[in-house]
């Protein structure tokens, strides 16, 4: 969704320079900062919302409550209370946290299964509260100020920890400027950790957790190769021995408040981890092989051979091989008219159909077909689209290459449109998600034997890494292990 760009004069601008400065909440001394309080507020609250609709939340009220309650108290702490501060499960396989301004605080459902006590988790959520308080993002906004004044950047643009992130969120155009969503500084990161060691220990959490959990995120790191991570909470936070080496000496120097934690002990505390989705979510749809399946809108979709498919919350897909042709399937809209839905794109998107729209029939379903030709900056390109109605939704293909390959990919694009069908009953009773369970180990038990016995989707070296353990020690008969096991997915009704 575009916005607006808005032009500042040269007087508005010097008048704007003249009045920028504000007091930092954390260090007590005045800034030059481009961006109020109420702005800061406002933003946020924007990118909230893209971040809801891009990445998806997860919604399980005990777990949001637990992580709520954790964020709350440190929240009471925090050198900034002008923001309203409020804590949100991120529905992300990475293990990532980030922070939007305003206080929007996120850590992923990726980054939970690797904690492993209360103590990492407060000082995780303390650290990016630290982000917030110190008011980083506002302070790369006014560094970037001066190229939103000349090229006319968005005004809404803000901050958010990694690059790779503010892409994912930003994939409609909603946010601007790789120097806007650059990384944090080494001496932002150092502050935070500084702040979120200082407000887990006046919360009653243990300081020192910050170093042991930065162990396990450089174990796990050490785990992938850079090509199969996205990104990670060490790709946005950077890690090093010395910074480790300093969380440590800081949280020796550091008065730890005599306050209970919320979890009364280690078994309550992955007692509110059991049962969060580890992996790929269902929800979203599964690819087997060329076939995408989506359970909770009861469809199926086959792609041709070595086409390559892709998967996000807004769309699927797949591309020729040489990248000669794309086809996406995506919901238009809810409703049961798909030529009211051809009509609506023509209107939404000021292109009129050449041919269409052409009432048809896909497996005994409403659908209608159309096409046309675009000119774009590499020419002219060939757009072929079918609506077919489904499950109180039109569902929308669009196959597109360029008009020279019209003749060779319609009737390829017709073909992906035509195999959208309801799941098979084995298709629907084959489709599985993992889930974090609590096993208790048998004594002497070895964490390979432990994998195999439980079914694990992890390695035992990923076994050792999320659990603090050594890959080749053995385990204590009734040692609570975490572990990802295969279930069975039960679909949920469409939101």
């Amino acid at each position: 969704m575009s916005r607006a760009h808005h032009r500042v004069g040269i007087a508005a601008a010097l008048a704007l320079f003249a009045c920028a400065c504000a007091i930092n909440p954390v260090t007590g001394r005045p800034e030059f900062v481009l961006v109020s309080t109420e702005q800061e507020i406002r933003l946020g609250r924007e990118e909230a919302q893209r971040v809801e609709q891009e990445m998806g939340l997860v919604r399980d009220p005990a777990l949001l409550a637990y992580v709520g309650e954790v964020g709350a108290r440190l929240a009471q702490h925090s050198p900034q209370q002008k923001v309203e501060y409020s804590f949100h499960v991120a529905d992300m396989v990475e293990p990532n946290a980030f922070a939007l301004p305003g206080g929007y605080i996120y850590v992923s459902r990726g980054l939970l299964p690797l904690v492993n006590s209360e103590d990492e988790l407060a000082n995780v959520i303390g650290h990016e509260i630290g982000h917030v308080a110190a008011r980083h993002a506002v302070q790369r906004l006014t560094r970037a100020a001066p190229i939103a004044i000349l090229t006319g950047l968005p005004a809404a643009a803000t901050g958010i920890v990694s690059p790779e992130l503010a892409g994912l969120v930003s994939a409609v155009g909603g946010l601007a400027g790789a120097a806007i969503l650059a990384p944090y500084s080494r001496g932002q990161e150092n502050d935070a950790d500084r702040i979120g060691q200082e407000l887990a220990a006046k919360s009653g959490w243990d300081p020192d957790a910050m170093s042991t959990f930065m162990h396990t995120l450089d174990r796990e790191e050490a785990l992938r190769s850079e090509g199969e991570r996205g990104f990670s909470f060490l790709r946005t936070h950077p890690s090093a021995p010395e910074r480790v080496a300093k969380t440590r000496q800081r949280a020796a120097d550091l008065a730890r408040a005599p306050r209970a934690p919320v979890a009364a002990t280690r078994a309550a505390f992955l007692a509110r981890l059991a049962g969060i989705r580890v992996g790929a979510n269902p929800a979203e749809g599964v690819f087997d092989g060329q076939r995408f399946l989506h359970p909770d809108f009861d469809l199926s979709v086959l792609y041709p051979p070595e086409w390559k498919t892709t998967n996000t919350r807004r769309f699927v897909g797949a591309q020729e091989p040489r990248g000669d042709a794309l086809s996406v399937l995506e919901i238009q809209s809810a409703g049961d008219d798909p030529v009211a839905a051809a009509r609506e794109f023509e209107a939404q998107t000021e292109l009129e159909l050449e041919d269409g729209p052409e009432r048809i029939s896909l497996g005994g379903r409403p659908a209608a077909q159309g096409s046309l030709r675009v000119r774009s900056s590499r020419g002219v390109a060939f757009l072929d689209l079918v609506w077919v109605a489904h499950a109180g939704q039109v569902f929308r293909f669009s196959g597109l290459c360029s008009a020279s390959n019209a003749a060779s990919y319609r009737p390829v694009f017709r073909e992906i449109a035509r195999s959208f069908r309801s799941l098979t009953r084995a298709e629907r009773d084959g489709i599985q998600e993992a889930r974090l369970r609590i096993v208790p180990a048998r004594d002497g038990e070895t964490l390979a034997a432990f994998a195999a016995r439980t079914g694990s989707t992890w390695t035992p070296e990923e076994l050792a890494v999320a659990n603090a353990l050594e890959t080749g020690m053995r385990l204590r008969g009734g040692q609570p292990v975490k572990v990802p096991v295969l279930e069975r997915y039960t679909p949920q009704p469409p939101r």
